[in-house]
């Protein structure tokens, strides 16, 4: 399903429309391509190094650096990806106003490219996976969870022969950026393949933001509150926006 979307109110009538038919968990990504498809950094171009590579280089400067010493290879590589290293994820949110702020908040840099907002139906993907609770149907694991150990770098590197499909997957939002950006994550495995296109691709949906619509939508989140400070509880934030105000 492809929508065209120009202000908050047709996105909210899009959804409403999307959860019509559908009444279990939907996720949202904002990218400020529409063109871009939906395969994580680590995986878009071919690789001259590995992830195992990237995590121990990663470790090796970052350790001593954190506050609190991650635990497992998922830990580190979701401080990774906090800090724009290329991994096999790919960040989603529960709120379709944190999605549309990040497909059009590079206005500037994109004033030429339509953005998208891509809507994913978790627990219908992750039956690719064969993931599924008959006593629950729209199961989610965790990345604490049994069915996600096939996922962590040691066991993708000793099975680099095996292919599975990417899975949607809760995490601890143990950090102010996280908890704002009400975040969730799918993970890729060995399988180069773009979410939209497993299967028969159902589990998405794709609302197109035209490049004229995109500083008319970024003035409608701002007076609804949605910022960067809001998404990003940092001090840099605070002296972007008032470096703003400036102008």
């Amino acid at each position: 399903m492809e929508r065209i979307v120009n202000g908050v109110g047709e996105l909210i009538d899009a959804i409403r429309e999307v959860k019509s038919t559908y009444n279990s968990a939907i996720w949202y990504r904002g990218q400020a391509n529409a063109d871009w498809s939906l395969l994580p950094g680590l995986l878009r171009e071919s690789r001259a190094i590995s992830e195992t590579t990237l995590l121990s280089r990663f470790k090796q400067s970052a350790a001593m650096l954190t506050e609190s010493r991650p635990t497992s290879s998922f830990d580190w590589i979701f401080l990774m990806q906090h800090y724009g290293v290329p991994t096999r994820l790919l960040d989603w949110s529960e709120n379709p106003l944190v999605a549309l702020y990040f497909a059009v908040c590079d206005s500037n840099i994109h004033m030429d490219d339509d953005a998208a907002i891509w809507l994913l139906m978790p627990s219908e993907l992750n039956k690719y996976a064969n993931i599924i609770d008959k006593s629950e149907g729209s199961y989610i694991p965790s990345f604490d969870d049994q069915e996600v150990e096939g996922y962590s770098t040691e066991s993708v590197r000793q099975s680099q022969r095996l292919e599975l499909f990417p899975i949607a997957t809760i995490a601890t939002r143990n950090n102010p950026r996280i908890q704002a950006q009400m975040g969730t994550f799918t993970i890729h495995h060995n399988k180069s393949i773009s979410i939209e296109n497993v299967g028969d691709g159902k589990h998405t949906s794709k609302f197109i933001i035209p490049k004229e619509s995109r500083n008319k939508l970024l003035s409608e989140l701002s007076l609804l509150g949605v910022n960067k400070f809001s998404l990003f509880p940092e001090m840099e934030s605070i002296g972007n926006i008032l470096k703003e105000m400036m102008k």
